[in-house]
């Protein structure tokens, strides 16, 4: 110990809720650029967004 009496352990920081918003936006976005209708992508939760662009070949166009 270095006897310091601070931690000086630093843990990863954590996400934040400005930047959360920020990918998700942009995720609807990339969406809407391969041709899905923005009414449906106003619907669809950010779970459902992530998993429809992991594979963007198979949307119906």
């Amino acid at each position: 110990m270095s006897g310091k009496g601070v931690n000086t352990r630093m843990g990863r920081p954590v996400k934040g809720t400005s930047d959360k918003k920020r990918r998700e936006k942009v995720q609807a976005l990339r969406l809407i650029g391969l041709g899905v209708p923005e009414a449906t992508v106003k619907t669809m939760n950010p779970t459902e967004v992530r998993t429809m662009l992991k594979r963007p070949a198979k949307l119906k166009k």
